[in-house]
């Protein structure tokens, strides 16, 4: 692997171990899914092996993200065709989205509270 090339391969494995993580799942339980090896898996997370390019859109269907986020590329603020800044509601959907699971999930519970007292 080129020396430049190795800082990519190191955050791509550090993401797919991350979202891994945050979707609970294992290292065999996810290899299983690519239908890889777990130890060929465990190679990727830590950059001994690079990721082929075939398998990202098969992690991105897995982790429910775009193959711009798995390989670190900034996703556009504003996909609806708006011009001008996000708002503040688009912006704290992008920040909740970042979280883990854990965390998306309080957030839920409490939107869900709030918008049930709303509508009493």
């Amino acid at each position: 692997m080129a020396s430049t090339d190795k800082p990519f391969f190191i955050e791509l494995g550090k993401r797919i171990a991350d979202l891994r993580r945050e979707h609970n799942m294992t290292q065999q339980q996810l290899a299983e899914a690519l239908g890889i090896a777990q130890q060929t898996l465990a190679h990727y997370e830590v950059a001994r092996l690079r990721v082929p390019a075939s398998m990202l859109p098969t992690l991105g269907e897995i982790f429910n993200v775009p193959v711009d986020a798995l390989v670190g590329r900034p996703m556009p603020a504003r996909s609806n065709g708006k011009r001008g800044p996000s708002s503040r509601l688009e912006q704290q959907i992008e920040a909740i989205s970042q979280l883990s699971k854990t965390q998306q999930k309080f957030v839920t519970q409490m939107l869900d509270t709030v918008l049930a007292q709303a509508k009493q």
